[in-house]
């Protein structure tokens, strides 16, 4: 895949389809541009290019010395749009990815047709869950956390029925090296957007797994309570990953959605 150093970072990307607007996909902590394999097909299909990239410090993305913050972030992703020579885009994220769109959204408002933010939050305190996950990462290594992180992010349900896409996820989860995770998860640990994306006018589309035990609904309605004219969709019986653990609903939503704002 091709890379584009944006911002001392080798970036690793993928732009697939021949014509049609662009929408991002900006992954979790501890995946790669690979999790959103069940959006592509449904997005190329629809019309749209897709341009998915590996987050610094995760998959195939460097990650240069210094600290990591959420601005850095989406500093990221409008060099990577503006390399492309991309003039406005949708923009998907999940969990760090919509962290990562909440501050695009902020700043760069004026480059967005759309916005998703899906399993995500503006906070997500305390601190000190953070700083006890990151010190496990770089003691222990990601294969530490492995088991409480699928978890987190399916049900039980999903768990026993994925094949797979569950060890394209282990694999992700795997790949990130802790130093990104540990990068990552302090720009997460030392965010707080509760009251900054209150700014956002872009037309915002907020999805939520009803039984995501970490980016809870709650979080989602907060998001709604704070982007004026925002739209909330809650998918029944999916956690944290919902893309993958509820795929076809996902994609329904997603797709509806962009296509009133394309």
């Amino acid at each position: 895949m091709p890379v584009l150093e944006i911002n001392g970072a080798p970036l690793n990307y993928l732009l697939e389809g021949e014509a049609g607007p662009v929408v991002v996909l900006c992954n979790s902590l501890a995946s790669t541009l690979a999790m959103w394999a069940p959006q592509v097909p449904a997005l190329l299909a629809a019309g749209y290019r897709v341009l998915r990239y590996d987050t610094r410090g995760h998959g195939d993305s460097g990650l240069p010395p210094g600290p990591c913050t959420m601005d850095l972030l989406a500093a990221d992703a409008l060099g990577l749009i503006d390399a492309l020579n991309l003039e406005q885009v949708h923009f998907c994220g999940l969990s760090l990815g919509g962290m990562t769109g909440q501050r695009f959204a902020t700043l760069h408002g004026e480059r967005l047709q759309s916005l998703v933010l899906c399993a995500t939050a503006a906070w997500m305190g305390p601190p000190e869950l953070w700083e006890t996950r990151i010190q496990q990462v770089l003691a222990h290594g990601m294969g530490s956390v492995m088991d409480a992180t699928l978890q987190r992010w399916f049900t039980p349900r999903g768990l026993a029925r994925m094949g797979g896409e569950l060890h394209s996820v282990r694999e992700g989860i795997l790949r990130t090296p802790p130093a990104g995770y540990a990068a990552c998860g302090a720009a997460i640990r030392d965010m707080d957007q509760r009251e900054t994306i209150r700014a956002i006018t872009t037309p915002t589309l907020i999805i939520a797994g009803a039984l995501d035990p970490g980016t809870t609904v709650e979080h989602a309605r907060q998001l709604h309570a704070a982007i004026a004219g925002s739209e909330l969709l809650i998918i029944p019986e999916s956690q944290h990953l919902l893309n993958l653990e509820a795929a076809r609903q996902f994609n329904t939503g997603l797709v509806s959605f962009l296509q009133r704002y394309s």
